[in-house]
C-alpha cells in the first residue's frame, strides 16, 4: 500500500467527508418522486429522512469508540463501504419500509465517518485549524454538487438513479483512501478492554472547556440547520427573490464557504480559536440582518450572501477548539460523544425555525437565528472579558 502525507492525505480525507454529505443530500430533491413511487405521504418520507439525520448524529459516538479500538483508517473505510451498500439498498428498495430502513442505514454509515476522520487529521497536522477548515470543503462541495447531480440523474434515468449517486463516488474514494492513507497506530490492536467508562465520559462532558465548546457548537449547528432547511424559502417569501434567484444565492453561499472555511481555519491557527469564531458568528449576524432589513436590494443580497458564507465557516475552528482540549486518547470516544450530543440537540434547529415561521412569519424565524449568533459572540467576549478559563 502506498503512503502519503500533507495535501495528498488531506485531499482523500476531505473526499471521504464529501461522500458522507452527498449521501445525506442526494435524496432530498427527489422527495416528490419518492412519494409518487411508494404512494407515501410527505410526512412519512420526512420521517424517514429525519431518521437518516438522527442516525448520523447517533453514530458519531460509536464511530469514535470503534476508532479508538481498531484505528481511524479502518472506520473510514467501513463508512465508505457502508454508504455504498446503503445507497444500493435505497435505490433498490421494493417497499417504502425497506426504503426507510435503508435511509437510516445510510445516515449511520455517514455518521461513522466524521469522528474518525477528524481524529485522523488532528493526529497528522500541527495546524489543525487549517486542516479541519479545508476538510469542511467537503461539505461545501457536496452542497453545490449533490442536489444537481441527483436531480440530473433522476431526470434522465428515474429517481432510483438519483439516490445511486453516492454509490458511484463512495467506492472510488474508498480505493483512494485505502491506497494513500497510512495505517493508524491502533490498526491490529484492540486498544484496551473494549469497555466504555460512563463515569469518565460524564466527567468529560462537564469539563469546563468541553462544556463551553459544546454550548458554542449547539448554538452554531442550530443556526446551520436553520440555514440548510429553510433559507431558500426565506429568500422567496420574506426577501422577495424569485425561486431562481433564491437557488443562485443559496449556491453562492455554499461556494463562498469553500474559500472562507479554510481561511477561517488558518486565522484560528494564527490568532486563536475564539477570535476566529467571533469573526464568523459576527459576520453571520450581519449577513442575516442584511436579508432581514435590506428589502431585497441587490447590494443587501450580495453583502448578505458574503457575510452569511463567512458566518457558516466556523466548524473547522470549532472542531479544532474541541481537539485542543481533548487528550490524544480522548479524540475518538470523547469527540464522538460530544458530536452526538451536539447534533441531537442542534437538530432542533429545523423544527424550531419552521414552527416559528409558521406561527410568526419568516422575519421572526431568521431574526431568532441572528440573535442566537449574536448571543454566541456575546458569550465568547464575556468569557474572555471576565477571564474565565473555558
Amino acid at each position: 500500500m502506498g503512503r502519503s502525507s500533507g495535501w495528498d492525505l488531506l485531499g482523500v480525507t476531505t473526499a471521504a467527508f464529501f461522500v458522507t454529505m452527498v449521501a445525506r443530500l442526494a435524496p432530498s430533491p427527489l422527495v416528490p418522486d419518492i412519494i409518487d413511487a411508494f404512494g407515501a405521504t410527505t410526512g412519512t418520507v420526512g420521517l424517514a429522512l429525519s431518521g437518516m439525520w438522527a442516525a448520523y448524529a447517533l453514530f458519531q459516538f460509536p464511530g469514535g469508540v470503534v476508532a479508538d479500538r481498531v484505528g481511524e483508517r479502518r472506520v473510514i473505510l467501513v463508512a465508505m463501504a457502508g454508504v455504498t451498500v446503503a445507497s444500493l439498498a435505497l435505490a433498490g428498495a421494493p417497499t417504502f419500509g425497506v426504503f426507510a430502513v435503508a435511509a437510516v442505514g445510510l445516515g449511520a454509515a455517514a455518521g461513522l465517518y466524521f469522528t474518525a476522520g477528524t481524529s485522523f487529521l488532528t493526529a497528522r497536522f500541527e495546524n489543525t485549524g487549517r486542516a479541519l477548515g479545508i476538510h469542511e470543503i467537503g461539505v461545501s462541495a457536496a452542497g453545490l454538487i449533490a442536489p444537481v447531480a441527483s436531480t440530473a440523474a433522476a431526470t434522465r434515468f428515474g429517481w432510483r438513479a438519483g439516490v445511486l449517486v453516492p454509490a458511484v463516488v463512495a467506492p472510488v474514494v474508498l480505493v483512494l483512501f485505502a491506497w494513500r492513507a497510512p495505517a493508524t497506530s491502533a490498526d491490529g490492536d484492540d486498544g484496551g478492554d473494549g469497555v466504555v467508562d460512563i463515569g469518565q465520559l460524564c466527567a468529560l462532558l462537564t469539563r469546563p472547556s468541553i462544556a463551553f465548546t459544546t454550548v458554542l457548537a449547539m448554538g452554531g449547528f442550530f443556526t446551520w440547520q436553520s440555514f440548510a432547511s429553510f433559507f431558500p424559502t426565506f429568500l422567496v417569501e420574506h426577501v422577495g427573490l424569485t425561486a431562481g434567484q433564491s437557488s443562485l444565492t443559496f449556491g453562492a453561499v455554499f461556494a463562498l464557504t469553500m474559500v472562507t472555511a479554510p481561511g477561517l481555519g488558518w486565522l484560528s491557527d494564527s490568532t486563536g480559536r475564539d477570535p476566529a469564531l467571533v469573526v464568523s458568528f459576527l459576520a453571520g449576524t450581519g449577513g442575516y440582518a442584511c436579508f432581514l432589513f435590506g428589502g431585497g436590494r441587490p447590494v443587501a443580497v450580495v453583502a448578505g450572501a458574503g457575510l452569511v458564507g463567512l458566518g457558516l465557516s466556523w466548524p473547522g475552528a470549532l472542531n479544532s477548539r474541541f481537539m485542543d482540549h481533548l487528550a490524544a486518547e480522548e479524540r475518538g470516544t470523547g469527540f464522538g460523544l460530544v458530536r452526538t450530543v451536539v447534533l441531537l440537540v442542534s437538530s432542533l434547529g429545523s423544527g424550531v425555525t419552521g414552527t416559528v415561521a409558521e406561527a410568526s412569519g419568516w422575519f421572526a424565524a431568521y431574526a431568532l437565528v441572528a440573535v442566537l449568533l449574536a448571543a454566541l459572540v456575546a458569550l465568547l467576549v464575556g468569557v474572555h472579558t471576565v477571564g474565565i478559563d473555558a
